[in-house]
């Protein structure tokens, strides 16, 4: 059997990597950034010794970068990023599953239908894979913008960027931090799930813990409600137990106050690696002048997404809740 473009071009970056991994004694997620550079510039970094240079080279002529498609170049990447995080032992090192990321995708073209440029963040953008993937599912102009803390991830998302030849501008910082960023039509995140550390910089956030550590998951949905416009809206991966917790109350109230819920997606649990890691997508609304509560929000149990006929029921129910949701 023939390979796919994927594969070639994933097998390409992967063997490449190991090359460089073997020769320099990077990481593997490292010396697939430097590969991805390589790609990029289609040459070899100075200082690397000759018998590199010289395989480097050889396996740029062997391939015809220009002949893949954005979406290949985006599956290929993908791959080996989550290879490379199979080695990793941070917990931050987690990518957005693919189908998880398409309906995040999906959710973000039906709010923005019937604009004609938009301002697009995510606030924790990892190796950037989400934000490219909903990149590829809008219609408009998009400006977009996406923020990592982890040097390697902001690295790999950047190259990420240039390979597919998608502008968006990066910030390398604390996400929990002010931004020099005007206010955007849409939010996307996989929320980070956890405590955060900085105790101080978590005095300034309404939903701050009353003792202790803050959890990171609620400054993150206060933080992207400060940077949406009025009436924009937020596409947030959020962990299954989220109202349940023991703050969720404080959430409650935040949300009331500065939001209106339009929707919960719950995710098949047998998208995830066990049931303790499921999760759910909620879509929201930040409250405006001309904005108004949704009498009856966008509540979706979504099956297997192995069973296209009943994922395909799914997105006509939900393509039908879009249209009475427009017209109001």
């Amino acid at each position: 059997m023939e390979k796919s473009n994927v594969e070639k071009l994933f097998s390409w970056l992967d063997h490449n990597a190991e090359i460089i991994q073997q020769h320099m004694n990077e990481t593997y997620l490292d010396s697939l950034a430097i590969t991805m550079e390589i790609l990029f510039y289609q040459d070899s970094p100075e200082g690397l010794d000759e018998i590199v240079s010289h395989k480097i080279q050889s396996a740029l002529s062997e391939i015809e970068f220009s002949s893949f498609k954005t979406v290949e170049i985006r599956k290929a990447v993908q791959l080996a990023i989550l290879k490379g995080m199979k080695d990793s032992t941070q917990q931050q090192h987690l990518m957005t599953p693919e189908t998880v990321a398409m309906i995040v995708g999906y959710l973000s073209d039906k709010l923005m239908e019937g604009k004609k440029s938009i301002r697009l963040f995510d606030p924790v953008s990892g190796t950037g894979n989400l934000i490219s993937t909903v990149l590829e599912q809008l219609k408009q102009e998009v400006e977009a913008f996406a923020s990592e803390v982890d040097p390697t991830l902001i690295r790999l998302g950047m190259l990420n960027a240039n390979l597919q030849k998608k502008q968006i501008e990066f910030f390398h910082q604390d996400s929990l931090r002010p931004f020099l960023l005007d206010p955007v039509d849409l939010v996307v995140a996989d929320l980070p799930v956890g405590y955060y550390p900085d105790d101080f910089q978590a005095g300034n956030y309404e939903l701050k813990a009353d003792e202790g550590h803050s959890y990171a998951h609620h400054l993150f949905i206060e933080q992207s409600l400060k940077y949406t416009k009025e009436a924009g809206y937020l596409v947030l991966i959020i962990p299954e137990f989220l109202f349940d917790s023991d703050q969720s109350d404080k959430l409650n109230q935040f949300l009331h106050k500065h939001a209106h819920i339009i929707g919960v997606i719950r995710l098949p649990e047998t998208a995830f690696k066990s049931k303790n890691n499921t999760k759910s997508i909620l879509v929201l609304q930040k409250k405006g002048k001309q904005t108004a509560e949704v009498k009856q929000p966008l509540l979706v149990q979504m099956p297997s997404f192995k069973n296209a006929n009943a994922m395909a029921d799914i997105l006509g129910q939900m393509n039908a809740w879009f249209k009475t949701y427009h017209t109001k």
